[in-house]
């Protein structure tokens, strides 16, 4: 291990407890997309107790930590909002306990995606500790209402702040691989208008129900044949909602929606998307939209996006790729794993809309994402906000 590796590990190593405690009290705070204002107020309080050169909060609401004065920008992102606990029955422990036992960190959040956030403020405090080196700056950013619009926060960032980093790191959870890519995903709703008649007859009417259910099922077989990429996988599409209208329960139903979650592999695009949607439904008058996010933040700032979320992917030899397996090794003294993930995250925006060079590291693993009894490992935490601090170091270095 090279001087400068073990200096950063001896270091993130020393803060282990600091790491832990941090992440127990932002996961100790309930903060729902759209309610983030108490734990921003929290990481804010800790990026400036680990000495960051600059704390403050955006329009939208995103905590945005500064550490350096180059003209040379790199970010690290985590979101610090999180789904709801869901059926308290399954977890075996108060989901917001910010419990610290067996080596865990416990309760909502602490994979997703607050362990990140915790590991980015260990990380700043030993660049504040070693000094960043030439002409670059470290931005960590504590973003909000992911959760429900992965990405807008980035948009806000780029477009209304008018920050554009040269590479950005997304600190979601990879159980410590290094990601390079995801698929994209879209929001579709269809309609579907029938005519209504009493139920005693129902030939006399059109049943959209019937017609909501075909398109359905035609859905279903859609979902098997949809493009393959030798990366990101395959494609896919399902129904996620089906609202029906009648005039009454004694009525044929004049009214269907549906609802589609699509996932968008290499290849794939928002239109190529809606076309195979229409084709399905051109016999239905009924028409495919791309859904339209509009939502107040904390703050009472009002911002939206199209439900549009783009496929990206960075090289396998891309520099912020090979840079960040060079950090790994000189690390952890083994081969990292490049991998992708399943789900969706900021940079969708922040890569496939802006093409800002992304990659992926976090602590802990996605399955615990959105699950009860979420955890996870200290262990992780500590190499996480290593990794962040050795990356920033060795750019500061020209490496």
């Amino acid at each position: 291990m090279d001087k400068l590796a073990g200096q950063v590990l001896q270091l993130a190593e020393k803060y282990r407890d600091y790491t832990a405690g941090n992440l127990s009290r932002l996961v100790k705070i309930k903060s729902l997309t759209a309610r983030e204002g108490e734990v921003a107020a929290e990481l804010k309080k800790q990026m400036q107790e680990a000495r960051f050169d600059e704390v403050r909060s955006d329009g939208l609401g995103n905590v945005l930590g500064r550490v350096g004065k180059g003209k040379r920008l790199l970010a690290f992102d985590a979101h610090i909002d999180t789904v709801d606990q869901g059926n308290l029955e399954n977890w075996s422990e108060p989901p917001f306990s910010g419990r610290i036992a067996d080596g865990f960190v416990h309760g909502r959040g602490a994979v997703d995606q607050k362990g990140g956030a915790a590991a980015m403020v260990t990380a700043g405090r030993i660049l504040a500790e070693l000094g960043l080196k030439n002409d670059w700056t470290v931005l960590f950013t504590g973003t909000v209402m992911e959760e429900d619009c992965d990405g807008l926060c980035w948009k806000y960032i780029i477009e209304e702040e008018k920050i554009r980093p040269e590479l950005v790191i997304i600190t979601e959870p990879t159980a410590l691989g290094i990601y390079r890519g995801q698929r994209g995903r879209m929001e579709i709703r269809v309609g579907f208008k029938g005519l209504s008649a009493h139920g005693s007859a129902p030939e006399r009417g059109r049943n959209a129900i019937y017609m909501g259910a075909r398109a359905c099922l035609e859905v279903e077989k859609l979902n098997e044949r949809l493009k393959q990429d030798d990366f990101l996988g395959q494609g896919s599409v399902t129904v996620s909602e089906f609202v029906s209208a009648s005039p009454s329960l004694c009525a044929v139903a004049d009214f269907a929606r549906i609802h589609l979650d699509r996932r968008l592999t290499g290849g794939e695009s928002k239109e190529s998307a809606l076309a195979e949607i229409s084709e399905l439904v051109k016999d239905m008058a009924a028409v495919p939209e791309v859904l339209h996010y509009l939502e107040k933040s904390y703050t009472g700032r009002e911002y939206g996006m199209e439900k549009y979320y783009p496929t990206w992917t960075v090289a396998a030899d891309h520099p912020a790729v090979t840079r960040a397996e060079d950090v790994f090794r000189s690390l952890f003294k083994k081969e990292p794993r490049v991998d992708k993930w399943t789900f969706s995250t900021n940079a969708v925006v922040i890569n496939g809309i802006h093409g800002i060079p992304t990659i992926g590291f976090g602590p802990g693993d996605e399955v615990m994402a959105h699950a009860p009894n979420e955890k996870i490992p200290v262990d992780d935490l500590v190499r996480a906000s290593a990794f962040y601090a050795l990356y920033a170091l060795r750019l500061g270095q020209g490496e």
